[in-house]
């Protein structure tokens, strides 16, 4: 049985002002998709890739992945949620023994191949949901129209979630079938149908890119020489997670 990953990459990364769709931003030289797809490929768990390209963009995409036989590009949507039906949809024909799907940010390329391989063992253990997450580390304050601060938010049982997420793909293919125009949380959609999702830990390295500042942090120390991507043990910086961490 097949793991597949899909990754919409239609979009076009307006907060980063790059000028080209955020998936095609390069980082030291090599794309964030590219970076991304690869990662996937390289754990060695997922045997295929859909990317839900821009529609003016698809020759464009399908030429930046041609040393990976493996990823297929199809048209994305105008949504993000578009983008990620279709892409499920192509799994039929890339891979109809597919059993695992997962769902990747283009703009998390640094995400650690022992954060995919874990999302994916959950789900091959009967998860029908997985999400890696990290501890929310800052206070949380909520607030009311007026800004005022109306409560100090219990941080404890909160986490900040990342990608890839991992689903039986009867699961999502439910979850889509019942969702809404637009969703940015493929697991929020799980949740909606009263799907169980379960958390496995996340990793400082699979940064979401959005802003200029995080490209900045990318080419300066995720995308440095020394990588420790595949290194769970390790922070984005190289040194030992608890070594002179009190956080």
């Amino acid at each position: 049985m097949s793991v597949v990953a899909l990754v919409p990459a239609a979009g076009r990364g307006v907060r980063l002002g790059a000028g080209i769709p955020k998936a095609l931003v390069p980082v030291n030289g090599e794309s964030l998709l590219l970076r991304a797809v690869r990662g996937l490929l390289a754990a060695g768990c997922v045997q295929h890739v859909v990317v839900a390209a821009p529609a003016d963009q698809v020759e464009v995409v399908a030429a930046e992945l041609v040393e990976l036989p493996s990823a297929h590009v199809v048209v994305g949507g105008a949504e993000r949620t578009d983008s990620v039906r279709r892409a499920l949809d192509a799994v039929e024909q890339v891979a109809p023994d597919a059993r695992v799907v997962l769902v990747h940010d283009a703009a998390r390329a640094f995400t650690p191949a022992s954060v995919i391989r874990d999302v994916v063992s959950a789900v091959e253990r009967g998860a029908p949901a997985v999400i890696p997450v990290l501890p929310v580390t800052d206070t949380i304050k909520q607030v009311d129209e007026a800004g005022d601060v109306v409560s100090t938010v219990d941080r404890s049982q909160l986490r900040a979630v990342q990608t890839p997420q991992g689903f039986a793909i009867d699961v999502l293919r439910a979850a889509y079938a019942a969702a809404g125009e637009v969703a940015t949380d493929d697991a929020g959609l799980v949740e909606r149908i009263g799907g169980k999702v379960h958390t496995v830990d996340g990793h400082p390295r699979a940064l979401k890119i959005t802003t200029a500042f995080d490209l900045a942090i990318a080419e300066s120390v995720l995308a440095a020489p020394r990588d420790y991507a595949g290194d769970a043990s390790r922070s984005w910086s190289g040194v030992p997670r608890d070594a002179g961490d009190n956080e």
